[in-house]
């Protein structure tokens, strides 16, 4: 299947060497606004979390964030696209151009690409490949950097083709989703680490093809806590949920307790708890590490349920009906 074979093969895409075509369009930028939709936006979502420090907005929707024309000025818009047929972007691509925005695009083909072409804009084109985008965040990550210039991330990046463990992630993943059989899963996170939730959450949907959802600490323990404290009347509400924790020792120690105690309560009540340490050198073999294990999950769980993990039908259908 493709999609195993994508994830078996996810180490090599952090060996791809983005170029930057028309590199003379790129200025001056003091910050970074990044536009995508689904697949094409966990890149950055996954930057931000690794380096805090860094100036970046993330949008996913059409047109551009509300921001004033003086930030606007100032700003690079990365319009990134694995397709470059994506609505929304090309959207957003038309209403920075209107507002006089420095512009960049990432994408493998598409309209998208013939606009950065067409307008002397500085692009990466994405290798030509069958991967989802999902499963092609390796490439998105690198393009993203070299396009902000971050030549340190690329080289640090780069070491993943050597250390990410793919066979320790099938064996996680695939213990996990014998465990997920007849359950929806709900991922828990730090506030840290909600890019990677997000992106378990995204894997289960897409590949899974099942329902998933995700939350964060410590707000989680304001709200949706109490929507588990079951009562006799409300059990059957509950009763195919199964909760999945992802703990860092780099969390703030208030947050790992809160995840502790947390887990004592759903277990107390009937839920079945499962934990997943975060585990690797470097911020990225954790990131990685972890995705891996998401991807695997998520495949077997397709597999399980004798669903298409590769294609995306009803997204298909959406698009044809919008």
């Amino acid at each position: 299947m493709a999609t195993n074979k994508a994830i078996k093969e996810f180490p090599k895409q952090f060996g791809y060497e983005p170029v930057i075509e028309n590199a003379e369009a790129l200025g001056y930028d003091k910050h970074v606004i990044s536009v995508g939709m689904g697949g094409s936006h966990l890149a950055s979502d996954l930057l931000t979390m690794a380096y805090r420090d860094m100036d970046i907005m993330v949008h996913s929707d059409y047109g551009l964030p509300f921001v004033s024309s003086d930030f606007l000025r100032e700003s690079l818009v990365v319009c990134n696209s694995h397709s470059g047929n994506t609505e929304e972007t090309i959207d957003a691509f038309n209403t920075a151009e209107k507002r006089g925005a420095l512009l960049a695009v990432i994408a493998s083909g598409g309209k998208l690409l013939a606009r950065a072409k067409e307008k002397g804009v500085a692009y990466i084109q994405l290798p030509n490949s069958t991967i989802q985008p999902r499963l092609a965040v390796g490439l998105h990550l690198r393009a993203l950097m070299k396009m902000l210039s971050m030549e340190d991330a690329l080289v640090e990046t780069a070491k993943l083709q050597e250390t990410l463990d793919v066979k320790e992630a099938e064996k996680k993943g695939t213990a996990l989703a014998k465990k997920l059989e007849g359950k929806i899963p709900v991922i828990y996170a730090s506030r840290h680490n909600e890019a990677i939730a997000y992106n378990w959450k995204i894997k289960l949907n897409e590949t899974g093809k099942i329902p998933a959802f995700y939350n964060i600490f410590p707000e989680l323990n304001h709200n949706e806590m109490t929507g588990f404290d079951i009562a006799e009347k409300t059990k059957s509400l509950s009763e195919k949920f199964h909760f999945i924790f992802l703990k860092d020792v780099a969390d703030h120690p208030k947050i790992q307790k809160r995840m502790d105690v947390c887990k004592k309560l759903y277990e107390a009540r009937g839920f079945a708890v499962e934990t997943v340490e975060s585990q690797g050198a470097t911020i990225w073999n954790k990131i990685f590490s972890s995705l891996l294990v998401a991807d695997v999950t998520a495949f077997h769980i397709a597999d399980m349920y004798g669903v298409e993990s590769e294609a995306v039908p009803m997204v298909e259908e959406f698009k044809k009906m919008i």
